[in-house]
């Protein structure tokens, strides 16, 4: 049973914070069928990171509502190497837009957390209420902690004074505008680029982190947008959303779906000097489901449109 609308999305101007990244650049195109106006900016017109801009920025253009998918993301890689950039930058973009959001009038505001939030132990699959039951991952734990101060901020401004604000906690994320990057992108993404090379350049074996065997949930970006979308419109409250498909496959199984999209047929070797990260990560999803809304895309076929999209932005 779908939810009542709550927040109707035609006709008010809605930002999308972050709308050149993979989350930020879905939502804008979902938001296309919306009958809303859209607004985005880059980086030369507005620092996020800049209070005083933001401030001035969003008094300015004046949005009925946001979408706050700007972020400084990375893969296991990154985050343990650039602990401090993860936490700083992260802090400083989302309270300087969720402040001045408040400040400007903003009726309606999403926060994209992510779900590395939970405890490295929590029960699984791992509902909301896990949060800030037990330690961090320690390999992304500066990214969640400043995921977890974005989440009490909508908490508090909700109780203080009163704002909609509302969080949606993704889980791994993958398709069309992910960072290809083999140091500093996600999973999917970087394997999609090893096996890719590896059949080009007729190579036999494919070297994978870890063990193969952590088991993770992955989201396809266009289900993410159409989720996100349907928050707005249908949720108003302080406990935020788990948005995933409720699906576990293991890392050997995302890269054999990958070879089979690339049509490789060649091995992959464990390299288990290399972190696993998380043993488990699957989400309890039953909020989502509970409001009227569960994933489309079929992971297989998800996998194949990521395959297909990243070949096609290298020709």
């Amino acid at each position: 049973m779908t939810a009542p609308v709550l927040f109707p999305l035609a006709g008010k101007r809605v930002l999308v914070a972050g709308h050149k990244g993979m989350a930020g650049s879905s939502v804008v195109r979902r938001l296309e069928r919306e009958n809303c106006a859209i607004l985005t900016a880059d980086r030369e017109e507005v620092d996020m990171s800049r209070q005083a801009e933001v401030e001035d920025w969003l008094a300015a253009i004046k949005p009925d509502a946001i979408f706050l998918a700007a972020a400084k993301v990375g893969g296991i890689h990154a985050n343990s190497t650039r602990p401090a950039e993860f936490l700083y930058d992260n802090l400083i973009i989302e309270a300087n837009v969720i402040h001045n959001a408040y400040k400007a009038g903003v009726k309606k505001l999403l926060f994209l957390g992510s779900s590395c939030i939970y405890p490295r132990g929590a029960a699984q699959p791992i509902k909301e209420e896990a949060l800030l039951t037990g330690p961090l991952e320690p390999t992304n734990d500066a990214y969640a902690l400043a995921k977890i101060a974005g989440i009490k901020l909508c908490e508090t401004y909700r109780k203080q004074y009163g704002a909609d604000f509302i969080s949606a906690m993704p889980t791994n994320l993958y398709g069309p505008g992910d960072r290809y990057d083999l140091e500093h992108g996600h999973v999917v993404a970087a394997l999609i680029m090893k096996i890719h090379a590896a059949k080009k350049a007729g190579n036999k074996e494919v070297v994978l982190w870890g063990t193969g065997t952590p088991l993770r949930e992955f989201l396809y970006t266009e289900d993410l947008a159409d989720g996100l979308v349907y928050l707005m419109k249908h949720y108003s409250g302080a406990p935020h959303v788990n948005l995933g498909t409720g699906v576990e496959h293991t890392i050997r199984q995302l890269a054999e779906a990958i070879a089979k999209a690339a049509g490789w047929e060649g091995r992959f070797v464990y390299d288990t000097t290399k972190p696993d990260g998380m043993p488990r990560k699957v989400m309890d999803v039953s909020r989502m489901t509970a409001l009227g809304w569960t994933a489309q895309t079929r992971f297989e076929d998800g996998i194949k449109a990521a395959y297909e999209w990243y070949v096609g932005q290298r020709c």
